[in-house]
Formats: C-alpha cells, structure tokens, sequence
C-alpha cells in the first residue's frame, strides 16, 4: 500500500475512535474543559516532533507573517476551539452515530469560503458532491412520513444545528488552516502546536467559568491528548504525501468508523439507516474532492 494512502487510513481510524471515544468516556465535561485540558496534553505529546523536526530557517518571523498573517493564525486557532465545543455539545445532545456524519460535512461549508475569498471555482462533481452531502443529512433525519419531514427534523434537531454549525467553524478553520501552511509558509510541525495552544487559550475562560475537577479521569484526557496528537500528525503526513483529493475523502471516512461504534458498542438506535448516511457524506467528501481538475489530472497521471 501507498504510505500517503495508509497515513490516510490511519489517521481516519485515530479519529473515528476519538469522536467515539469522546461520547463513551466524557459525558459531563464542557467542550471547552475538554478542548484546554485534551490540547494541553496534545501540545506536550507533540513537542518531541516539533524538537526533533524543528528548522529555525523554515520558520517565518512576525515581520514576515504580517499583521494579517498573525490575525489568520490566530483567527484559526479561534475557530478550532469554537468548532470543538460545538461538536462536544452535539455529541452531548445526540446519538454519535447521527452527529458524526452531518458534522463531517465540512467540505460543503469549505467551497463558498474558497469560492468567495479563494477565487475558487465549483465544479459539476463538486455540485453533484454537495447534493449528496444533502442527501446524506436527508437519510440521517429519515424516520418515515412526509417527503420534507426529514429536512424539517434537521432543522429543528438540536444535534443537527450544532453539528452542522461546528462544520461551518470547521471548514472556516480548514481554509484558514491551508492558508497558513501553504501562503504563509509555516511548518507543519510548528503550526500544530500553535494550532493546539491557540484553541486552548481561545476557551480556556469559558472553561474557567465552568470549570470540573479531571482528578479521577486524568489518565482518559492524557490518552485523548494521545489520540489528537497522533491523528494530527498522522494527517499532516497523509496531505504530504498523496494529493489532498486521495487523502481527504479517506480521512474523512472516520464518520463512518465512529457511526460503526456507536452502533455496535452503544447499541445506538437506527444503525442502519445512519451508517448509509455516513457512507453518503463521505461519497459527498469524496465528490467534491475530486472536482478538482488538477486532483483529478494527478490521478489520472
């Protein structure tokens, strides 16, 4: 197997169990409580790669980043945590095998960003990969009756909403994200770690506003700081390794990894009908993905 393409499958298994494992192991926490307390422990877990990989040369300076450059970053760093809170709420509120597929839908949020601020244009697959990613939402909310009684439940489910304004946030960080490491030139192994410690801090007071004891649960946060930390790495190597059209679609099929948990360790309730959901958000991904003439010219190449 292709390493960028076994990278892509590991990094799709680190996170499926992670969002599984946040709905199993962390009912009472806040997101934000989570988001410091799993960042921090992320942030010490990946400082050895960051030590070992770090070139001084390869890292622009404020001076080079600019104000607008630092206000991306930073703006990043925001969205991630708001973006994770979000996602615990909803997992909090919802079944994980019903949030996890409309939450991962964030390529539909990313392409009007792109086309907006990124000069970038929608191709028909792309067109034929958010129409899915409807469908997808569609067959998640499905419990009979009317044709639109499905979009209605979506609409007013309050999983639904959460979920699908922390793929916003997501996708809005994801841009963010592409800019940094791509216009902005910052390595990898630096912009983890700012990404993680940005987040943190970003909720770290409306954690403190709340804040719960972790005594008794110290060693599920430092195995949760464990798993974001490899998934993170593990993704960054998949991206660097194969075009983002191949990396993207099976990265994102952690959906259907956590749905398949859910389902089978939670006995959560209309399994079925929730994984078709998650295979149709990742065909969506995956559509939409490969829009992209020059993804689709290197798979031909």
């Amino acid at each position: 197997m292709d390493p960028g393409i076994a990278y892509s499958v590991l990094a799709a298994f680190v996170w499926g169990v992670y969002i599984f494992a946040l709905k199993r192991y962390f009912p009472g926490y806040s997101g934000a409580v989570i988001t410091v307390v799993v960042n921090a422990f992320a942030v010490l877990l990946y400082l050895p790669v960051t030590a070992v990989t770090y070139d001084p040369a390869a890292v622009p300076s404020l001076a080079e980043l600019g104000a607008m450059g630092v206000l991306i970053v930073a703006g990043t760093a925001v969205l991630v945590g708001v973006a994770f809170i979000l996602f615990v709420d909803a997992l909090a509120a919802g079944d994980v095998s019903y949030v996890a597929p409309i939450n991962k839908l964030v390529p539909v949020f990313v392409l009007p960003i792109e086309i907006l601020f990124l000069n970038q244009f929608l191709t028909g697959l792309q067109v034929l990969g958010v129409a899915v990613a409807t469908v997808a939402v569609y067959v998640a909310n499905y419990e009979g009756g009317a044709f639109l009684d499905p979009l209605r439940r979506a609409v007013r489910s309050r999983p639904a909403q959460l979920a699908l304004a922390s793929a916003a946030c997501y996708a809005a960080s994801d841009v963010g994200k592409r800019v940094a490491l791509q216009e902005l030139g910052i390595p990898t192994s630096v912009f983890v770690p700012v990404l993680f410690t940005g987040a943190a801090l970003a909720v770290l007071p409306v954690a403190a506003r709340n804040w719960t004891s972790i005594r008794g649960d110290v060693p599920k946060f430092v195995a949760a700081g464990a798993l974001v930390a490899v998934g993170e790495h593990v993704t960054s190597t998949a991206f660097g390794l194969v075009p983002a059209s191949i990396a993207s679609p099976i990265v994102n099929t952690q959906a259907i990894v956590a749905v398949v948990l859910g389902g089978v360790v939670l006995k959560e309730s209309q399994f079925g009908l929730r994984l078709a959901a998650a295979v149709l958000a990742v065909a969506g991904v995956s559509l939409i993905a490969l829009g992209d003439l020059s993804a689709l010219a290197a798979l031909v190449g």
